[in-house]
């Protein structure tokens, strides 16, 4: 199946553990002044762990011009128009990792412990499914304790751990934890049904 076809029931409602509603759907081009928000509302301790310059316009800027659903597949939860949470199905089309994909999650702080990223992280192993994919995995830094135990709730387990092995954006080193998740490909997925 295809992530066109796993993207169709996009937009969808979910309501978080206290009622509030938000609505789910992949990023799109106009998304990219809200979702610039969205980095700016975390924490700087915790942008340290983020990859990219999430601070940096034309970082979000290219992101959101350059879409690519197929290597990159971010779904961000919106309430009344806001960017609050954003998990990212990444893959590499060809080579000998096509048949694993990285989840990242990364939750506004005012909408944390609701329940959000769990049901996000579930949608993306959903699509990942779809896609064919036959092994997910997340990558952690050792200070993300909350993160690797909705993680190691849906099912990841520790693939690896390697102390002082990354540094942050400030060039502090911090142990590496990589998790991963086998999914289980239905008939349906893999053509015999």
């Amino acid at each position: 199946m295809s992530v066109q076809i796993a993207l169709q029931k996009f937009p969808k409602e979910h309501k978080l553990k206290d009622g509030l509603k938000t609505r789910v759907r992949p990023l799109r081009k106009d998304d990219e002044e809200e979702f610039h928000k969205f980095f700016l509302a975390v924490p700087e301790p915790e942008r340290m762990f983020i990859k990219h310059r999430v601070t940096d316009r034309a970082v979000i800027h290219a992101w959101c011009a350059d879409i690519d659903l197929g290597r990159n597949l971010p779904l961000l939860a919106l309430a009344d128009g806001q960017v609050v949470a954003a998990a990212t199905l990444h893959q590499q089309l060809g080579g000998w990792r096509r048949h694993i994909g990285r989840v990242s999650i990364l939750v506004h702080p005012d909408f944390r412990n609701r329940g959000l990223a769990r049901f996000l992280v579930a949608e993306i192993l959903e699509i990942a499914r779809s896609c064919g994919l036959e092994r997910v995995e997340a990558e952690f830094i050792g200070e993300q304790v909350a993160a690797m135990k909705v993680f190691g709730f849906l099912g990841f387990g520790h693939l690896m751990r390697l102390d002082d092995y990354v540094k942050d954006m400030q060039a502090i080193t911090h142990d590496y934890i990589l998790m991963g998740l086998d999914l289980k490909t239905d008939e349906e997925y893999a053509g015999m049904g």
